[in-house]
């Protein structure tokens, strides 16, 4: 008899704080440079938020999928989402737009990337995880010396964060557990503490922009010479994979109110695009959060849009979607041959 099985409630905590994140992170865009709390803020989610999403998204990608199984639960919803995003931008907020489709609009980079990362890792794997791990870094830092455009076919994002894929790949769940006490929670707490209060007194990082984080850009485009933009981008890997594992140690393991959210997470990402999208276009709001009291009504507007689309209308549309097959070419007949022949 089988037994159901039992979801992992910390996991479910972290995909639901990095939601909560991505969510924030998209609408602080447009104003965090008129805002001081906002700018720190944005400077903090971005430097782990999607590192440690892609992360966790590897460690739920251990069992081999099969090509026909990956277009359909990672491209046709890729499809399908571009072509929703394509509408909204031409018939609704009126934005000059094209059905591009090797270029992906807003987040939906991700659904691109995804398909790569769990087509190739399989084969990636065959190689020792002391020489293909270096070798994605690497790669990933080289990557800013390109002139490649930042957003076709997702190339360059798809490169610099999967480091992170493949950590999420090798992660052993059993060695959180192994290490998660009182301990580790009060040293990686106070670590997190010390970071935050560096990012505050910090001057330096003013003089750069947070899409160092971004995965997306070349070392031109940010303004950096090749070689600063490498050890720039190496500090950032570190900063990420160190924050990541951070926050596994403080994160509850047991189920609490927002735990659900753990695996509707799709839904979320996908549709809160274009909410912010449609405000972005038709109006300056999200530029001019100046006050606490304009900052908490942000949040509070991020915190419904995270709760109704991981409602059950968006969470089953989402899944539908990823369940659509593709047409199947006629099968063709089984050759039986009689007793006491062989086919040559």
């Amino acid at each position: 008899m089988n037994t159901p099985k039992t979801r992992d409630f910390l996991l479910d905590n972290y995909k639901a704080l990095l939601i909560f994140l991505v969510v924030v992170g998209h609408f602080i865009e447009e104003g965090y440079d008129s805002n001081p709390f906002l700018y720190e803020l944005k400077w903090f989610i971005v430097s782990f938020h999607m590192p440690a999403f892609i992360f966790v998204s590897g460690y739920f990608s251990k069992k081999q999928a099969s090509l026909g199984r990956l277009i359909q639960r990672l491209i046709i919803p890729y499809l399908v989402y571009e072509v929703m995003y394509y509408l909204l931008y031409t018939l609704i907020i009126h934005k000059e737009t094209k059905l591009y489709l090797l270029y992906p609009k807003f987040s939906l980079w991700y659904l691109m990337a995804l398909f790569v990362w769990r087509f190739i890792t399989p084969y990636i794997r065959r190689i020792p995880a002391a020489i293909h791990i270096p070798f994605a870094i690497l790669a990933g830092l080289l990557m800013g010396c390109s002139s490649m455009d930042d957003n076709f076919l997702s190339i360059p994002r798809i490169v610099v964060f999967y480091p992170f894929f493949l950590a999420g790949i090798h992660f052993n769940r059993e060695w959180l557990s192994k290490y998660r006490s009182k301990i580790t929670k009060v040293l990686a707490g106070l670590l997190l503490c010390l970071g935050c209060v560096y990012l505050y007194a910090d001057p330096i990082h003013r003089n750069l922009s947070p899409k160092i984080f971004y995965g997306r850009y070349n070392y031109e485009y940010l303004e950096l010479s090749d070689m600063d933009g490498m050890c720039i981008r190496l500090l950032c890997y570190g900063i990420s994979f160190a924050l990541t594992y951070l926050l596994m140690f403080l994160i509850p393991d047991r189920k609490i109110l927002c735990s659900c959210l753990g695996n509707r997470t799709m839904s979320i990402y996908l549709f809160h695009g274009l909410v912010y999208s449609s405000f972005k276009q038709a109006t300056d709001l999200l530029e001019h959060i100046y006050t606490w009291w304009e900052v908490l009504a942000l949040f509070g507007l991020c915190i419904f849009l995270v709760w109704i689309f991981s409602r059950k209308p968006f969470v089953d549309f989402t899944n539908d979607v990823a369940k659509i097959e593709l047409p199947r070419g006629p099968r063709r007949p089984r050759k039986r041959y009689k007793k006491g022949t062989c086919s040559s």
